[in-house]
C-alpha cells in the first residue's frame, strides 16, 4: 500500500498482528523493501511482531527526486576525499524523518527498529533524535562513517560503480549477480537459480539507479556520526559479518563500542547481505533485543 509520510508517497508493506509489537525494517542503499526476505518477515511475525517494511524515498515504488538530476559520483568521490563540502539533494536526517512519518501515518507511537547498511545509518539518526519513539535498535552491517575506519577495497568500489550492459532486465539482473558475488557472504553462497529469480522479481518491481546515486550522495554528505551516536540509549545490538568487504567488521566493532550497553553478533563468513541460512539467527537476535526493551521499560 502507498501512504503519505513526511509529505512523500511511501510504499509500505505491513504484515503480522495489528496488536503485535511494531517492528520497522529500514533497508540500505538503493534497495527495495523486498530486499528484506519474506522468510525473515515470516519468522518475525511468528514471534509476535507487526513487521513494517517500506521503500525509502528514491527507491522501489516510493516517491523519487528525478527532477533534481543525477549526481556525478566521480566528482562526489573526489570532493569527499578532499574533505570538501557536499550538497546532497536530501540528507539521511530527511530519510529518518520519512521513517518517523511512516510511524505517524500508521498510528505507531513507539517501535522496534532494525536498519541494514544505509538503513542502519538512518536508524542511528532516528534513535538519537527521537529516542522516545524507538523501543529497541538493531544495526546491521553499518557504520558511524568515521573516516579512520577501514574502507572498501578497489574491487568493491569498482563493482559498486559499475553499470549493467544495457537496460534490458536480463542485463540488469546479470549486473546485480556480479555485484552480489563481490560483496556477498563467502561462507553462505546463495543457490544461483533461486537468487536469479529473486533478482528478476526485484528488477521487474523497480530499477532506479539515479535514485541510488542520490542516496549515495546523502550517505557521503552525512559524514562522521561517531560524535553523537553515544547519545543513543535504547537497547541496541550490532550485527555484522566478519567477512563484509563493503563495510568491514571494524566499523561494526567501533559502532558497538560507542553505544552504552550495546550487544554484538559478529558472524563468521558473513558478507554484506542477508544469507538465507542466517535468517533464523537474525530473527532471534531481533526478538531477544526487543525483550531487553520490555525488561528495561
Amino acid at each position: 500500500m502507498q501512504i503519505v509520510a513526511n509529505g512523500l508517497r511511501i510504499e509500505v508493506d505491513d504484515q503480522g498482528p495489528v496488536a503485535g509489537e511494531p517492528l520497522l525494517l529500514v533497508m540500505g542503499l538503493g534497495m527495495q523493501l523486498t530486499a528484506w526476505p519474506q522468510p525473515l518477515v515470516d519468522l518475525l511475525v511468528a514471534r509476535g511482531f507487526r513487521v513494517i517494511r517500506f521503500d525509502n524515498r528514491d527507491a522501489g515504488l516510493s516517491q523519487g527526486f528525478d527532477e533534481a538530476g543525477v549526481p556525478n559520483l566521480a566528482w562526489v568521490g573526489l570532493k569527499y576525499g578532499l574533505h570538501l563540502p557536499l550538497r546532497p539533494i536530501y540528507r539521511l536526517a530527511d530519510m529518518a524523518a520519512d521513517t518517523l512519518g511512516v510511524m505517524d501515518t500508521l498510528g505507531i507511537a513507539r517501535a522496534h527498529v532494525c536498519g541494514a547498511s544505509m538503513g542502519g545509518m538512518v536508524a542511528q539518526h532516528l534513535a538519537a533524535t527521537h529516542p522516545q519513539r524507538v523501543k529497541s535498535l538493531v544495526l546491521m552491517m553499518t557504520t558511524t562513517g568515521a573516516r579512520h575506519l577501514p574502507q572498501p577495497g578497489m574491487r568493491v568500489r569498482a563493482a559498486l560503480l559499475s553499470r549493467p550492459d544495457g537496460r534490458r532486465p536480463e542485463a540488469v539482473v546479470a549486473h546485480l549477480e556480479r555485484l552480489l558475488a563481490v560483496i556477498g557472504s563467502p561462507a553462505f553462497p546463495p543457490e544461483p537459480e533461486r537468487q536469479r529469480q529473486r533478482l528478476q522479481a526485484l528488477v521487474a518491481r523497480a530499477w532506479r539507479p539515479a535514485g541510488t546515486a542520490r542516496q549515495l550522495l546523502a550517505v557521503a554528505a552525512d559524514g562522521d556520526r561517531s560524535g553523537w551516536v553515544g547519545g543513543i540509549r535504547v537497547p541496541t545490538v550490532v550485527v555484522h559479518g566478519e567477512a563484509d568487504p563493503l563495510i568491514p567488521v571494524a566499523a561494526g566493532r567501533d559502532l558497538a563500542s560507542r553505544i552504552a550497553g550495546a550487544q554484538t553478533d559478529f558472524v563468521p563468513g558473513m558478507g554484506h547481505d542477508l544469507p538465507e541460512e542466517l535468517l533464523p539467527r537474525f530473527a532471534d537476535t531481533i526478538a531477544r533485543n526487543a525483550a531487553r526493551a520490555a525488561i528495561s521499560s
